[in-house]
């Protein structure tokens, strides 16, 4: 049985190689036989993704992710993020969560916010 050091690690090595280093390859050793998607712009499935992170190489080749937070709930791994698709850009705050099956990534949902260039109070996105 996996433990949540386990389950946070997986998902951490599959969020890089899908979003800092764009190689599916490295990424798909993670995939369960079905992956489901339900960000708007990609698609489900191992094909979905590889053209997802196809896209991304190509429409933001600087992008960059630093994960500050992870939390693991049984099946679900959610990371806490900073997106930026250009250096030196604001970016997003973002929530990822993924449910696994065993060892494997089987489902994602994500949430993004723009980081604004001024808060009404004094606690920043992080």
């Amino acid at each position: 049985m996996l433990t949540s050091e386990m389950k946070k690690a997986i998902v951490l090595d599959f969020y890089e190689h899908v979003v800092n280093r764009r190689d599916f390859a490295g990424a798909s050793k993670h995939l369960g036989a079905t992956y489901i998607q339900h960000r708007a712009d990609a698609e489900d499935g191992s094909g979905g993704l590889q053209r997802f992170i196809d896209r991304m190489r190509g429409q933001f080749p600087g992008s960059h992710c630093e994960v500050l937070r992870t939390f693991c709930d049984g099946d679900f791994v959610i990371l806490h993020a900073h997106v930026r698709l250009e250096p030196g850009a604001r970016g997003s705050k973002h929530v990822d969560i993924f449910r696994m099956d065993r060892d494997k990534v089987v489902e994602h949902w994500d949430v993004d916010q723009p980081i604004p260039e001024h808060f009404v109070n004094p606690n920043g996105p992080f």
